[in-house]
């Protein structure tokens, strides 16, 4: 192996991260000033789950502390504020993701169970043993298993789109991917394993052309750069509040309107209804029927908050600056000539997401070393064992950024990359 000195790809970029002031967005993130193992913690998993910033952690603090109430059933002073707060959260969604309207918004636990939503409504209403299901080669399991399952009850086809080799999607015959069987495609904007930026937009044409509706994982691209739903004409987008600086437990479900209208409720309970007898129900308007029961309020407000931090940073600073980090790491890891890197050579076909390999060292071994040098990546197959097999692999170490993050800390993984190296390479000896 020929092993750069850590500051050597710095030097050779020769053009510094542009778009956001890095150093005092730091200071907003409490965790980023410990240490791990008596080093200064560098967080590379922010594919997993990003950190929070002060003003997330003080919006959850000020709502408990002032304003705990449950919400649209109280005519209290406190339920009516939760319930300006709450509702207020989802307007900042719809304007973030340019929804048409809060209404299309509907808050649900996690990616996961806003795609489960979808599934197990529009699916079983939608799906026969005629139809098709589309999904790719890069989804998330959660946007794999549902499908699965679906599809097995109704007798349904389900079809992958394949890579090519630079891992990116095999759209060539685009007009043959599809046909009038094909009742749904779905497809993530953003590969979270790979980094590879999908074209939606141009996949959600080809399928409506055909008659089918498009349903889009948006869990690393929401947080990442500006999305608007409306310009990408999908159908169904998820995303999850924890991977773009706000609180676990709240995802988010967008839907067309008349798609969510004509839907039946995902759960039964309280607050989802308008009328309940003992022998039938009717339902409450769009999006409440979908939120049974008392919902995650607390966490909704947090996630209105870090919409507040990331507006203010704006959108496309952020999209600049994980551009400029991941060419700097892609440069940098690739002076090390025994580490093989997956996804797109070029950082703009990519989000701020690089997955990586030794060749002879388990990407498990790697990343317990990286945690002694105070570096947290994630290591494993991610959530995509399909993916994985097509590449050959069990697994793979993937570093992932965010607005946090800075060049110093692509140099800190670099050389523990090379403690990792040198550190099994005596251990074999």
């Amino acid at each position: 192996m020929t092993e750069a000195s850590p500051m050597a790809g710095r030097d050779a970029l020769e053009k510094p991260v542009k778009g956001l002031d890095v150093a005092r967005i730091r200071e907003d993130f409490p965790i980023l000033a410990r240490e791990v193992y008596g080093k200064p913690l560098v967080y590379l998993d922010n594919a997993a789950t990003s950190q929070k910033p002060r003003q997330v952690i003080e919006a959850l603090v000020r709502y408990y502390e002032h304003y705990n109430a449950n919400i649209h059933r109280a005519i209290h002073c406190l339920g009516e504020e939760a319930t300006a707060a709450y509702e207020e959260a989802r307007a900042k969604v719809a304007r973030f993701i340019n929804a048409p309207s809060p209404e299309c918004i509907v808050f649900t636990r996690n990616t996961t169970e806003a795609i489960n939503l979808v599934t197990y409504t529009w699916g079983r209403a939608n799906v026969g043993p005629d139809s098709e299901v589309l999904l790719t080669h890069l989804e998330h399991h959660s946007n794999i298993i549902p499908w699965q399952r679906l599809t097995a009850e109704k007798g349904a086809s389900l079809r992958y789109i394949g890579l090519t080799e630079q891992q990116t999607l095999d759209l060539d015959g685009l007009e043959n991917l599809m046909d009038a069987r094909t009742r749904i495609l779905g497809v993530t904007h953003v590969s979270n394993a790979l980094g590879t930026i999908n074209p939606v937009q141009k996949l959600a044409a080809e399928a409506h052309r055909n008659g089918a509706i498009v349903l889009v994982d948006g869990a690393q691209s929401v947080p990442h750069m500006p999305v608007d739903v409306q310009a990408m004409d999908c159908d169904f987008f998820a995303f999850s509040g924890h991977k773009m600086l706000g609180p676990t437990g709240v995802g988010v479900l967008y839907a067309r309107p008349e798609l969510l209208e004509e839907m039946e409720p995902f759960l039964g309970g309280g607050e989802m209804i308008k009328r309940v007898t003992l022998e039938d129900a009717t339902w409450n308007d769009v999006p409440w029927k979908f939120e049974a029961g008392t919902p995650n309020i607390a966490d909704v407000i947090g996630l209105g908050a870090a919409i507040d931090y990331l507006n203010d940073l704006g959108m496309e600073n952020v999209r600049v600056h994980e551009m400029e980090i991941t060419e700097y790491a892609l440069r940098r890891i690739r002076q090390m000539e025994e580490v093989i890197i997956y996804g797109p050579p070029d950082s703009a076909d990519r989000g701020g997401v690089i997955s990586f390999n030794y060749p002879d060292l388990h990407p498990h071994d790697v990343g317990t070393v990286l945690d002694r040098h105070g570096v947290a990546i994630r290591a494993g197959h991610h959530c995509n064992q399909p993916l994985m097999r097509c590449l050959g692999v069990s697994g793979t170490a993937r570093a992932s950024f965010y607005v946090y993050n800075t060049l110093e800390e692509v140099d800190v993984l670099v050389d523990a990359l090379g403690q990792a190296r040198a550190f099994f390479s005596n251990d074999t000896n």
